[in-house]
């Protein structure tokens, strides 16, 4: 995995996983290597950050829920409204980039 292309592309590979469900952490990294046949494989370092900065730009909210190995309640991350918008707009850009793309490649 080319590290300037997942970086191009956190927001959209972030939010659609949480498309679906709430998700803590851990459970984030693995759906997103599930989902991608292990293309992507995050490291807790890069994914904490931008869940952060997602969560403070309003695209993400949290709640806690169950306890974790540690004791203590784990975070979950899910959607707000203006993350389901900001979602719709990237797989958009993301497919207009792609099919100009694919007409270059192909």
């Amino acid at each position: 995995m080319n590290p300037d292309q997942l970086r191009g592309n956190l927001d959209l590979i972030l939010l659609s996983v949480l498309d679906k469900e709430a998700l803590y952490g851990f459970r984030i990294i693995q759906e997103a290597k599930v989902r991608s046949e292990g293309y992507f494989d995050f490291k807790e370092g890069s994914l904490y950050p931008a869940l952060h900065r997602l969560t403070q730009d309003g695209l993400l909210g949290t709640e806690e829920r169950e306890i974790g190995r540690n004791g203590k309640p784990r975070k979950y991350y899910f959607l707000t409204e203006r993350g389901r918008e900001a979602l719709s707009r990237k797989r958009a850009e993301w497919r207009e980039f792609k099919g100009a793309l694919d007409g270059l490649t192909e």
